[in-house]
């Protein structure tokens, strides 16, 4: 490694896993699965992301089991048939230099809305009855996520050991499929992330009540799956650092769950906020560029672990001057990704890591590099003929 490249572009050593860069794709729904089955959309959406060029890519949100489903075409791994259409991509992403993690998650009580281009909104009851795969919501509590929503069933205690086994048996499959990392959704409202906050959960027993009653699952989850994953393969884990409600869960009880869980072996904190209710929120969290930097910066210093900050991260100055102050280990984009898939190779080049197309596809960077020289002379030629009918219209 040269102390001379960027810091986004160093690479960073996580188990046995070399990422080649700290440009991570945040997980972003697609609702273009079949029965849980990734499809050729998959395969364009998280290949172009290899092509351009970021450390780690992460997949949408995958349901470890079909009642966890965040929306009809949600990607899953609750059986084995799900596997090849996975591996399939994970293949193609190596074969780029990526690395691949896929996200397990059981969405709770938030299970079952329409995709965000139909509106967002709960699908009720009766078309959740009617779907192909079994669907319930399931919570802690019997407390809604929200207006329109149906109250969760409230899990027993074989029902929570069942939603354990789904999250183990789901990293199985992970492992089958080829993933080099498995992160857990340990928030934005779903299932773990109820159980965390005291405004969802209002058990009685011993998941309910203190904040380490109320970290239990998510701890069980952790440990369960790190014993299943291979030791060589990093785990990730994605919480609400704040849930945005009045006495929700805190930065505060962040920084102590994190503890927790690197305990257990996790090795990344991915810091999101947010989601616990669908409700209007009482404390959100102001929308401003790197706006959830601040919850990745003080959960590694005082976690002591490091974190992935993700949300409004735009530019690559802004990404190195976040690496810079020791604010995060990991850069990840969502929607700015979407905008601009080849983000890495720009970020490259504008921080002077990539001045000649080097780090493209040789199949692109061929023919950008052949492309440069001619096009540098046609703006420079442009550019003084600008200057020209300036000059003679102000004479």
């Amino acid at each position: 490694m040269s102390d001379s490249l960027p810091l986004l572009f160093q690479p960073l050593q996580l188990r046995g896993l070399t990422l080649a860069n700290r440009v991570v794709i945040s997980p972003m729904c697609q609702h273009a699965a079949e029965r849980g089955h990734a499809t050729p959309w998959h395969m364009v959406h998280l290949g172009k992301f290899a092509l351009g060029g970021a450390g780690l890519i992460l997949t949408e949100s995958t349901a470890v089991d079909p009642r966890g489903r965040i929306g009809t075409a949600d990607l899953g791994l609750w059986n084995d048939n799900q596997i090849a259409p996975l591996k399939a991509v994970v293949d193609f992403v190596h074969a780029q230099g990526s690395a691949i993690g896929v996200q397990l998650a059981h969405a709770g009580r938030k299970a079952g809305s329409e995709p965000l281009w139909e509106g967002g909104a709960a699908l009720d009851d009766a078309r959740m009855a009617a779907d192909e795969e079994p669907w319930e919501r399931l919570g802690p509590s019997a407390l809604a996520a929200g207006p329109g929503w149906s109250a969760p069933r409230a899990l027993d205690a074989n029902g929570v050991a069942s939603v354990v086994k789904h999250f183990v048996d789901a990293t199985l499959r992970a492992d089958k499929a080829g993933f080099d990392v498995v992160e857990l959704h340990f928030g934005h409202g779903y299932l773990v992330a109820s159980f965390l906050s005291s405004n969802a959960n209002h058990r009685g027993d011993a998941l309910g009540g203190s904040r380490d009653n109320r970290m239990w699952l998510a701890l069980e989850i952790a440990q369960r799956v790190r014993a299943a994953w291979p030791a060589h393969k990093p785990l990730f884990c994605r919480l609400s650092a704040v849930d945005g409600t009045l006495d929700g869960w805190s930065l505060d009880d962040s920084v102590v769950l994190a503890r927790e869980l690197k305990r257990c072996g996790v090795d990344v904190i991915d810091c999101s906020s947010g989601g616990l209710t669908e409700e209007t929120r009482a404390l959100p969290v102001p929308r401003g560029l790197g706006f959830q930097v601040p919850f990745s910066a003080r959960i590694r210093r005082e976690a002591q672990v490091p974190t992935q900050a993700v949300g409004m991260i735009v530019d690559a100055e802004q990404a190195e001057a976040v690496l810079a102050a020791g604010d995060a280990d990991l850069i990840a984009l969502g929607r700015e990704a979407l905008f601009d898939p080849y983000w890495p190779h720009h970020a490259a080049a504008a921080l002077g890591a990539d001045p000649g197309y080097q780090r493209w596809p040789v199949r692109h960077g061929v023919w950008l590099a052949k492309r440069a020289p001619g096009l540098a002379r046609a703006r420079a030629e442009a550019a003084a003929a600008s200057n020209n009918n300036q000059e003679t219209s102000t004479q």
